[in-house]
Parts: structure tokens; sequence; C-alpha cells
């Protein structure tokens, strides 16, 4: 063999090297892919081997107790410890669980109230009777057809005032013959 072929061979042996090894030096970029997501999922998944890991050992422990394996005065000790390190493992997964439920909560919340303000604004335009609503009352949705009478008839009731019973000293109306709290006649 001449050196000439040792050479290719080896150029060869490299190539092939690299292009083997490319997967494992490039970090693939997913277009709209969030790192923060990606370091959550990886703790999620940490949290949950670590808890299956205890789950076993505690199996295992049980087991070995029951053959024999373990004197009984190490039993209570590391059954123990085990139990504290699961807790702990369970507290951080409810956690991280209860913080992303709460994310994903909080976005559809959001996105909700933006689809309704979207339907709603440029319908609340077009009705000059809301507009005017005032004076406490809260604008209505147009889906809403109560509020809409309630809010015309308070307008109207609001405009028909006659003034105070003579009696009791409560508010009547234009309308009224009696007095709605105590019943007297109103002139």
């Amino acid at each position: 063999m001449d050196i000439g072929s040792i050479f290719l061979i080896l150029a060869l042996l490299l190539l092939v090297g690299v292009f083997i090894t490319r997967p494992f030096f490039e970090r693939k970029v997913v277009p709209g892919a969030d790192p923060q997501a990606d370091e959550r999922d990886h703790e999620l998944s940490s949290l949950l081997a670590e808890r299956d890991r205890l789950l076993n050992a505690l199996q295992e422990l049980d087991f070995d107790q029951a053959l024999g394996k373990i004197p009984e005065e190490d039993y209570p000790g590391q059954r123990t410890l085990l139990l504290q390190q699961a807790a702990e493992v369970l507290r951080k997964l409810d956690a991280l669980q209860a913080s992303s439920a709460a994310d994903e909560m909080e976005a559809r919340l959001e996105a909700a109230i933006a689809a309704r303000r979207a339907t709603t604004q440029p319908s609340l335009a077009a009705q000059p009777e809301l507009a005017g609503a005032g004076r406490g009352i809260l604008l209505a949705a147009p889906d809403d057809d109560l509020e809409i009478l309630l809010a015309k008839r308070r307008r109207e009731r609001q405009g028909k005032s006659a003034g105070f019973c003579p009696n009791c000293g409560g508010a009547v109306q234009q309308t009224d013959r009696f007095c709605p709290k105590c019943g007297a006649t109103v002139a």
C-alpha cells in the first residue's frame, strides 16, 4: 500500500466521522419555539423521572424488608427518608403543573376578553341609547336585551318623579295614585 492510498482512506474516514457526529454538535432551532417552555418541559420530565425512581425505591425497600434482607432498625429511617424525598418531588410537580395551568388559563381568559371586546365595541357605537346610559348604569352588551330594557326603564322612571309622599316621605312617581311604601293616597 502506498502513502497516497493511506491518506485517501484517512480522509474518507474523517469525512464519515464528521458526517456521523454532526447531529451531536448542531442545535436545531424550531421557529416559534419557546425556550421557557422547553426548560419547563425538561424540568417536568426530570421531576417525573425522579418520582418514578423514588416509587420504585420504596417498593424495593418494602419488598426487601418483607424478605428480611434489611435489619429492622434501618428500615424506618430509610423509608422515612425516601418518603420525604418523594413528598418534596410531588410538591415541586404540583407547583410546576399549577403554574403552567394558571398560565394557560390566563391566556385563555385574555383571549376571551379580547374577543368579547372586539365584538361589543362596534355595536355600542351603533346604539346611541346605550352610549348615554351613564349615572351608574353599566353599558350592556348588544345580546343582553334585558339590560337594554332595564336601562330604558330607569331613564323613564327618572324623568317621571313627582315628589315625596306626605305621610312617610317615600319617593312617588307621577303615575302613582298610592305611595309604594305606606299605601297612603297621593294627591
